[in-house]
């Protein structure tokens, strides 16, 4: 009987997903090579391709749990040593009085907390993790040009990087030929696409399936700040209550300073200082950039207490220096191709970052994916089989945590405000902590504390709405059915004055009416 080939899979792109993708790939036995456009993203001279330190990241259960299922024993472990705990926001703002305050809003009654994490580490530890297994190779400096999804066929350009220097300083003397970039083709059974929002694998695969796809930029732009440590060398720097421990503010904390069209938030980093992220409509930024002596004024403004823990001068120099980015969201159905290709993470399902959902998805797309290939032989036609099952489970996951993530802005700048919503938190919060019978949850801790299909998070929520407005609704209708009960017993003994009155009173049954209506 022949003996079973190896299955040859390609990785593309080296991030967290890529890494991921290739370690559960490599721990199943395949032959693993990865490529990637960037140098080595374990070196700290290499330049993110957005040519900044990207959002902070906030890691959760979804990829911890992705992390967990690699075969990695020591891996989490090691990650998370290397992560600052978050048990919730802290919201900022100014008292009548003009002091600044700060409000503590914690994620999870049950104490459950989420992780912010430093991409270049998180991306290291992986990588090494990857690299020690002797059936991966690493390919960095390889741009994909091609790609044949029936022939099984790759092609990568290797870029030019410079030669050494010579002793005099000289360059070291290159033929025209070997300046320019070499062309590699490379033969595979699967093509991993984790190559981010602008996929070179996605955009070859859709010539081969036909794929619904849609991109969407919002009409937000960001910008990043810093926050450095609270230390001696910053004699300008102010700090807020929660300072502790060399941070200028609470490190255990997501600090939002909330604002109705724009906001601004920071996350802790372990050198003590925070990674800070503008958010502001598009005309926002046209008139600073247009007027960039009004910086200062501006936050004072919209985002009190913040240009003080940055330092005016480190604020204004910020926003001059780092580049003003849009924020994507892509959504695409299939993510697959026959048995030869699928993509994960940003390739498959780009999405604005208000729910810090992005690399956990990503991450978790790698576990559900192999959890489906798994459950099929390990031939072509059982990748087929996985594959398809994969798109139809997953891409349907995809679309609503991208939903939830738009949404999710108004929760951030405005919503942490609104009676209403704490109101609505408040009650899931008390049911799931003194009923956890009733099943009850917020759709945060669905989201991050859980593993729960983002289809069915989004579904139970819609239940749970329904049922407390039932329940609101309840409260009132019973005593009014009483009430109505009354004034029709008086109705026949009215005067027409009492029956005008009665009438006016049985107006509110409108009003009632539409205020249920807003909530359903």
């Amino acid at each position: 009987m022949a003996a079973t080939r190896t299955t040859k899979c390609l990785v593309v792109g080296a991030g967290p997903v890529g890494a991921l993708s290739a370690l559960y790939a490599a721990r199943r036995g395949w032959d693993v090579e990865v490529y990637e456009l960037r140098g080595d993203l374990r070196d700290e001279s290499i330049t993110p391709l957005n040519f900044t330190k990207s959002i902070n990241l906030a890691l959760s259960e979804r990829g911890i749990h992705a992390m967990r299922h690699s075969g990695s024993e020591k891996l989490v472990d090691a990650i998370l040593d290397e992560t600052i705990p978050m048990y919730g926001r802290m919201i900022h703002g100014e008292g009548k009085t003009g002091n600044f305050t700060e409000e503590s809003q914690q994620y999870d009654v049950h104490g459950r907390y989420i992780h912010a994490v430093d991409r270049a580490n998180l991306n290291k530890l992986l990588l090494d993790e990857v690299e020690a297994l002797p059936n991966v190779k690493l390919h960095f400096n390889h741009k994909l040009t091609g790609a044949d999804y029936v022939q099984k066929k790759a092609w990568f350009e290797q870029q030019v990087t410079r030669k050494p220097q010579t002793a005099d300083g000289a360059q070291a003397h290159q033929s025209q030929l070997d300046q320019r970039a070499r062309e590699i083709e490379v033969d595979f059974d699967l093509i991993l696409g984790c190559d981010g929002a602008h996929s070179s694998v996605r955009y070859h695969m859709m010539k081969f399936v036909r794929m619904n796809y849609e991109q969407t930029y919002i009409d937000t732009l960001w910008c990043e700040f810093t926050i450095p440590p609270a230390t001696p060398s910053f004699p300008s720097q102010r700090t807020s209550p929660s300072s502790k421990d060399g941070f200028a503010t609470s490190p255990n904390h997501l600090h939002i300073w909330p604002n109705s069209d724009k906001m601004f938030i920071a996350i802790p980093s372990l050198d003590k200082s925070f990674t800070c992220t503008l958010f502001a409509p598009a005309s926002t930024f046209a008139a600073l950039e247009s007027q960039p002596e009004t910086i200062s004024a501006f936050f004072r403004q919209n985002f009190p207490g913040a240009s003080e823990l940055i330092g005016e001068d480190r604020l204004r120099k910020q926003f001059a220096t780092n580049p003003h980015l849009p924020l994507i969201s892509i959504k695409c159905h299939p993510h697959h191709f026959t048995s030869t290709g699928v993509i994960l993470g940003d390739a498959a399902h780009a999405m604005v970052p208000f729910y810090g959902q992005g690399m956990n998805a990503g991450l978790e797309d790698v576990r559900v994916l192999f959890q489906h290939l798994d459950a099929h032989p390990p031939t072509a036609e059982g990748r087929r089989a996985g594959l398809e099952t994969y798109t139809a489970e997953r891409a349907a996951d995809a679309h609503t945590i991208n939903d939830l993530a738009l949404a999710n802005y108004w929760e951030m700048h405005a919503g942490v405000r609104s009676p209403l919503y704490l109101l609505r938190k408040q009650v899931e919060e008390f049911l799931s902590d003194k009923l956890p019978s009733t099943g009850f949850a917020t759709q945060y801790s669905r989201v991050s504390f859980s593993n729960q299909r983002y289809s069915e998070v989004a579904e139970t929520v819609a239940r749970q709405g329904r049922i407390l407005v039932g329940g609101m609704l309840g409260s009132v209708v019973v005593p009014a059915l009483g009430w109505a009960a009354w004034w029709l017993w008086r109705y026949q003994n009215a005067s027409r004055t009492g029956v005008a009155a009665t009438k006016g009173f049985a107006g509110l049954g409108g009003v009632f009416e539409r205020v249920g209506r807003w909530f359903t």
